[in-house]
């Protein structure tokens, strides 16, 4: 079974598990499947919104496929999230993220 399939079983067996989707998300776009990893981190902010390591994995996915507004915003979502969760070693990479891609 490929890994790819691997996550998605583990997505069926722990549907409220945000963790498995994040797995198929990184599988999806360290396989160079971008369009897809994109789908797959919009289902997942969607699903589990106050999840934090998403943002920055799909802002970076975005910004490799030329999304770049679409990038700055998911950071800065990310920022607001991570604040709010206390998370502050997240927010700082987001931040850097940010600025990285340059203000949009």
């Amino acid at each position: 079974m490929d890994r790819v399939a691997t996550f998605k079983s583990f997505i069926e067996r722990s549907p409220k598990d945000p963790f498995p989707r994040y797995g198929l998300a990184m599988e999806l776009k360290g396989q160079g499947r971008l369009t897809e990893a994109r789908a797959a981190f919009a289902e997942l902010v969607e699903s589990f919104p106050d999840y934090v390591p998403t943002y920055l994995m799909a802002g970076g996915t975005l910004a490799a496929l030329g999304q770049r507004d679409e990038a700055a915003a998911t950071y800065r979502t990310g920022i607001e999230v991570a604040g709010r969760r206390g998370d502050h070693h997240a927010r700082g990479e987001l931040e850097t993220a940010l600025a990285e891609l340059g203000s949009v």
